[in-house]
């Protein structure tokens, strides 16, 4: 019974410690302190809930708790001595503003205050590892331990980027509050850039023995949908929540039984997800209702619903993806963007016009270490019967990755080709 008690326990803080750190962040204006009164919460609720079993609103009963606690340090003026060498003589003239503060507050801002915690979270001030980690840690829920496992790194630098994170937010003085009109694009392009950044991660693994995370997908997809709920009216939100879904559509069909990555073009349509790829074309539908001119995940969400409104593969509108591409190019110029408009010209136009434009991209020199590069160009020549040298490309792809199942799949691909030579040579 108690590890059936603790497993719903676990299960109510996946859900509610979100909104619980964010509504005591807006009452004590301080992230740090807001875990550790919501972790509070959690040891009180531990301790007390097996005997006397879940409360019919858990989320009131964690929030009244951590208030409490919250309370009880101000008036032991622990609080205050903390706050008092930030904020000096200020701190005598708040101290019964924030005790009344706190004792009267209401719990129906949990919008704006998660809201405000997803854009504390991905600030611009920490570095893209650290609000990644604080992100999932703060609005997933996820342990220390479970973060650094879906991202094979050490838990102690997990640990450390967390702590980091807090402390750099208290000292830049990052005010718990929503960016101004004039900082709004910058800060939401952050917040979008961290869940982007979870889900491809969980999508196609950068290391490790498993192409994909999914728990991570599904996390970067609960964050997203929060996000479109929050922010309804920003188009671009509903542009990563449609390019999320389709992506997340392909999951089952993306790894065949002995976990061996199969291509998008090889993959068993029967077996993308309707449901999520219909959730995605409606997010699509809003993000291009609200107007404007297309930001990149609206572009990339176009890209994938061509995908995704194909019946077979021999369907796709390559032409279209090309086109699709190239407008993306003309708002944010990159080499890999523009290596991806090549497989659409070569699925387009025949393999020789998508290596024209490959050629142009070896010596680029952030592609140097893009193992996707060697990988398509290989594709390409193995399609013109340049066996020999695509056996090299995908040898040298397979060298440059760090997922083992993508390296697998690089070495049959170049052993197929040194055997396509072998049969033609002279």
């Amino acid at each position: 019974m108690s590890t059936d008690i603790h497993r719903a326990i676990d299960a109510v803080w996946r859900i509610e410690s979100p909104r619980l750190i964010a509504g005591l962040a807006r009452m004590v204006r301080d992230v740090s302190l807001a875990e550790d009164l919501a972790q509070d919460a959690l040891v009180a609720a531990l301790e007390g809930w097996p005997e006397s079993g879940i409360p019919d609103n858990p989320g009131a009963w964690l929030m009244a708790a951590a208030k409490h606690r919250a309370i009880d340090a101000f008036r032991r003026t622990k609080l205050l001595e903390r706050k008092h060498q930030e904020l000096g003589r200020e701190v005598d003239a708040r101290q019964e503003a924030a005790v009344a503060a706190l004792e009267s507050a209401i719990d129906d801002h949990v919008g704006d205050d998660l809201l405000r915690l997803i854009f504390v979270a991905c600030h611009p001030v920490l570095t893209p590892e650290a609000r990644v980690a604080l992100t999932l840690r703060l609005l997933g829920g996820l342990t220390t331990d479970e973060i650094a496992r879906a991202f094979l790194v050490p838990e102690p630098t997990i640990a450390q980027r967390i702590v980091r994170a807090k402390r750099t937010l208290s000292e830049k003085r990052v005010p718990f509050e929503l960016p101004r009109k004039t900082e709004l694009a910058e800060r939401l392009s952050s917040v979008l850039e961290v869940i982007y950044l979870v889900f491809n991660e969980g999508y196609s693994a950068t290391a490790g023995d498993d192409l994909m995370r999914p728990a991570l997908c599904e996390e970067a997809l609960r964050l997203g949908r929060i996000l479109a709920e929050l922010a309804p009216a920003e188009p671009e939100v509903h542009g990563l929540v449609a390019l999320m879904e389709i992506q997340a559509s392909r999951a089952g069909a993306r790894v065949g039984l002995a976990g061996e990555p199969i291509l998008l073009l090889d993959q068993d349509r029967s077996r993308w997800d309707q449901l999520l790829i219909s959730r995605g074309l409606a997010a699509l539908e809003r993000s291009q209702k609200l107007g404007g001119a297309r930001g990149p995940y609206t572009l990339q969400a176009a890209i994938a619903a061509c995908h995704a409104r194909a019946i077979t593969a021999a369907d796709t509108n390559w032409a279209r993806i090309a086109s699709l591409y190239q407008e993306l190019l003309e708002y944010s110029p990159s080499p890999v963007i523009e290596l991806n408009r090549a497989v659409a010209v070569a699925m387009a136009f025949g393999p020789a016009a998508g290596l024209e434009i490959v050629e142009t991209l070896t010596q680029e020199p952030s592609l140097k270490a893009y193992h996707l590069l060697p990988s398509v160009r290989g594709d390409l020549l193995s399609k013109l019967d340049r066996n020999e040298e695509a056996c090299t490309e995908f040898e040298h792809a397979a060298s440059l990755t760090r997922n083992a199942r993508e390296r697998e799949l690089l070495l049959n691909r170049a052993r197929t080709c040194a055997e396509a030579h072998r049969q033609t040579s002279p």
